[in-house]
């Protein structure tokens, strides 16, 4: 949620270790708030601060932070006017972790524990004061949840950790309780702005949760005590928006990944923890993330589908930036898509860098072309203006983005896996990285151009009757 502009609207995946096709642990979100608000990528150092405490710009929560900050990556906004909201990353422990997919809660839940929007944690800070001081995914969602019991909280969030070994999805469902699911090994969840977790056991350690959530339940009559726990229920919301805005996001993700399982569209029982029909690779939780209903009665980029587009899809013009963060083993990556998904290119960056490349430091509010998402958004722009016309062009440039990036991660990769000095290793990394952002930048700054002067010939002042003239 960003108070500027009102609730972000975004859309989560996670994948467990089994379920990914070379046992990597998965998770990654599209940033959606506002269709013109650049992010930047930062590699933020090891360091110690004496005395560091954090004060939010966005409303009056603050704390006390631990003097050891871990090195951790990170795309904070183009101004911190409104806060830092760095909204995602991996530290040097090999911990990920994306923050925030906002959601709703009950007015039956928050008539007993409102959320404190005044002095409550927001979404804007909690990479910043999580990220840098945790060693695991379980240690991420203990120190969030810790903040939450005694700092209260300022709106409905879904939160995901990651390391090597597991991903864990927390949800907090009022002013101080909140409830966390390891995704389990072997399945995946799609999220979209709803609390998802369904059923809790108190008795296994794949849940955490705040202390004494079953007694406010309990001594609040908001569910009966001989009746499954059933997080969703007990907090959630059922409004005929959700079955038009987000349920519809949840089955085309799990349509993708699990085909062989037949759903409707807006159905309030779809399942939070779902098995994939074959391994999920890289590419195809890009697809998810990607998705705008293509191929289907309800993409809104078809003119023939105008009528029946009622909804939302994942892809969406106020998508800031889309990320993976996948870590396997001593790998780590943060595949990083500047602006609409759909219409842009996954960057496979090492987060370990010290050097950002020079264009993902860049951009503000007003377009400029020295901006990373500014390149990117502007392919957006031009190929809005006749999808069909120009889907190709942007298609191709795509692939040929792809194959590049990867290509030379790869390579990197093989660099890496040789040479044990840590100086050296590092100089590897940045120059990948470099490298990489200037060739997806490239292609892209062509497409802008192919499209540009092909749209010359669009204007609707042109006029012939003599072919010679």
């Amino acid at each position: 949620m960003q108070t500027f502009t009102g609730r972000s609207s975004c859309t989560s995946i996670l994948i467990g270790k089994n379920a990914s096709i070379n046992g990597s642990v998965v998770i990654g979100r599209n940033e959606d708030a506002k269709t013109a608000w650049p992010k930047h990528l930062a590699f933020n150092k090891h360091e110690t601060v004496t005395n560091n405490h954090f004060k939010s710009k966005d409303n009056k929560f603050e704390m006390d932070l631990p003097e050891e900050k871990f090195a951790y990556s990170s795309t904070p906004e183009w101004t911190d006017k409104y806060g830092l909201f760095e909204e995602d990353g991996i530290n040097e422990y090999h911990v990920a972790m994306s923050a925030t997919e906002s959601a709703y809660s009950n007015d039956r839940v928050l008539a007993a524990d409102p959320f404190d929007t005044k002095k409550g944690i927001l979404e804007e800070a909690m990479i910043t004061v999580v990220l840098p001081y945790i060693k695991t995914a379980r240690e991420g969602v203990k120190r969030l949840g810790e903040i939450v019991e005694k700092y209260g909280a300022a709106e409905a969030d879904g939160i995901l950790f990651g390391d090597r070994d597991e991903a864990w999805y927390l949800e907090i469902g009022s002013g101080h309780h909140w409830v966390a699911q390891r995704i389990p090994d072997d399945s995946y969840a799609v999220v979209a702005n709803q609390l998802a977790i369904q059923e809790i056991d108190f008795n296994s350690s794949d849940f955490m949760y705040s202390e004494g959530i079953q007694d406010f339940v309990y001594e609040n009559n908001l569910w009966p005590k001989d009746k499954p726990f059933i997080f969703r229920e007990i907090f959630g919301t059922h409004d005929d928006s959700d079955l038009h805005y987000n349920t519809p996001r949840v089955w085309i993700g799990q349509k993708l990944l699990s085909p062989s399982i037949e759903q409707e569209a807006q159905s309030f029982d779809l399942p939070f923890i779902q098995k994939p029909d074959k391994p999920i690779s890289i590419q195809d939780a890009q697809a998810v993330l990607s998705n705008h209903y293509q191929n289907t009665p309800y993409d809104l980029t078809n003119k023939k589908n105008k009528d029946n587009a009622t909804f939302r899809p994942i892809s969406v013009a106020t998508t800031q930036e889309s990320h993976l963060l996948e870590l396997n083993g001593e790998s780590m990556t943060q595949w990083l898509a500047m602006g609409v998904a759909a219409q842009s290119v996954y960057v496979p960056f090492y987060p370990q860098g010290t050097k950002v490349p020079t264009m993902y430091k860049y951009g503000k509010e007003t377009y400029s072309s020295n901006s990373a998402y500014w390149v990117f958004k502007l392919a957006s722009t031009l190929v809005d203006r006749d999808w069909a016309k120009y889907s190709s062009d942007l298609s191709n440039a795509q692939k040929a983005a792809n194959e590049k990036v990867t290509r030379i991660r790869y390579k990197a990769d093989q660099e890496l896996a040789k040479e044990t000095n840590h100086k050296q290793q590092i100089e590897i990394v940045d120059k990948a990285n470099n490298d990489m952002a200037k060739a997806a930048i490239k292609i892209f700054q062509e497409l802008n151009a192919t499209l540009i002067t092909k749209q010359t010939a669009d204007s609707p002042l042109r006029f012939k009757m003599d072919p010679n003239l």
